[in-house]
């Protein structure tokens, strides 16, 4: 029960200071109500919810996203729909990469956690699935986290470097997870 009391305590506190932010200035789309983001990442090998970037696999993220502007208690934050493409070559560390290649659509948020001139940090998460079942993930179902340093070159575009991580959330019996760092280009529109 205490946990809980702290986590809604937390929750309030967050929202309290959203109270602050501009309201007609949303932090990921500014003042404009559409945007579409390229994303291309890096596949790492590690099982971890925030990996460390020390082995890098042949394993890489193509994604197009389009979001929306809207707020998370109070929070400035995005909506988005996902669509990507998992592209393998060869073997790495025991996996055989090839065999994940696989396109996954999925559903999103992304909410602002600190903002300062033309940077911004934001943590998200998402859930979707992939097009086939595969032994590393052992499931069609995909749950995403994604940690996001961006940086403004003006209201129409940005610079955004993330840490996305997918797993299928122990629903099966495997689960070893995808990882990717990446570099996201978003326009605003």
């Amino acid at each position: 029960m205490k946990k809980i009391a702290i986590i809604f305590s937390l929750a309030v506190m967050l929202a309290g200071f959203s109270a602050f932010a501009e309201s007609a200035k949303n932090t990921f789309t500014r003042h404009y109500k559409n945007q579409i983001a390229f994303n291309f990442g890096q596949g790492i090998d590690s099982g971890f919810l925030l990996p460390p970037p020390l082995k890098p696999v042949p394993f890489y993220l193509l994604q197009l996203q389009y979001s929306q502007p809207t707020t998370f208690f109070g929070l400035p934050a995005r909506q988005s729909l996902n669509i990507g493409q998992t592209v393998g070559f060869g073997a790495k560390y025991g996996w055989n990469w090839d065999k994940y290649t696989i396109p996954m659509v999925l559903l999103s948020g992304d909410v602002r956690l600190s903002e300062y001139k033309n940077f911004y940090v934001s943590a998200g998460a998402g859930v979707g699935m992939q097009a086939q079942q595969n032994d590393r993930l052992g499931a069609k179902l995909l749950f995403q986290f994604k940690l996001v340093g961006g940086y403004h070159i003006n209201d129409v575009w940005a610079l955004e470097l993330f840490m996305q991580h997918f797993s299928n959330g122990n629903t099966a019996p495997e689960n070893y997870s995808y990882a990717f760092y990446g570099l996201g280009v978003t326009y605003n529109f």
